[in-house]
């Protein structure tokens, strides 16, 4: 008989977390279709706390926390979404430009500024290997960006972190990136004038002793 009842009670609990988590994650899925992603991250992280392992609920929050300019927070849980989707593309796309975005902050130390440049590159290579022939021109042009920041920073920066060689080697990545779209796009002005840029800062660096 008491068996019965613990049966009976974790069933039902089981049950109400299962439509509570669900309410939940309607909502924070209906606020992000209206753009507003900090109501989206309130109802999300609930949905989460009730089932971490949720893929999916993950995503959306690690997407709004995103949209919501909280770059920190976003990384931390797409690193767990990743964990359980090794192979999202997406989840390593929208990480890498929450990288990105912290990496252009000058309030950090130069180490961290590298860490979060490197992290992005890295991301977005994972990106397009898992998703080669889907956004890949979306990855290509956000590596293409981040190879060129990553190329300035190394070339700008002193002591231990200047790299002549290293910024030269970037710099020629990011103007790879932006030609293998042209190569496919030739009408895309914007990633010509993406890619000018990206030559000019190689130009200027292989002309200096």
């Amino acid at each position: 008989m008491k068996l019965s009842f613990i049966a009976f009670f974790v069933s039902v609990f089981t049950f109400e977390n299962a439509s509570s988590q669900n309410a939940y994650y309607k909502l924070g899925q209906q606020a992000i279709m209206d753009g507003n992603f900090k109501a989206a991250v309130a109802q999300l992280e609930k949905a989460c706390l009730i089932d971490s392992t949720n893929s999916s609920a993950l995503w959306m929050l690690g997407y709004s926390y995103y949209h919501s300019e909280n770059y920190k927070k976003s990384i931390q849980i797409f690193n767990k979404e990743i964990l359980i989707t090794p192979t999202d593309a997406m989840a390593y796309y929208y990480r890498a430009r929450a990288k990105s975005y912290l990496g252009r902050d000058n309030q950090i130390t130069p180490a961290e500024k590298e860490k979060f440049m490197v992290g992005a590159i890295f991301d977005l290579t994972k990106a397009i290997s898992y998703d080669p022939n889907g956004n890949e021109n979306k990855y290509y042009q956000t590596r293409g960006i981040a190879y060129r920041e990553f190329g300035v920073f190394k070339i700008q920066s002193t002591g231990h972190y200047y790299d002549k060689a290293l910024a030269i080697s970037s710099l020629k990545a990011s103007v790879k990136d932006f030609e293998k779209i042209l190569a496919d796009n030739p009408g895309r002005t914007d990633i010509a004038a993406l890619l000018d840029i990206s030559k000019q800062k190689l130009e200027e660096i292989l002309g200096r002793k």
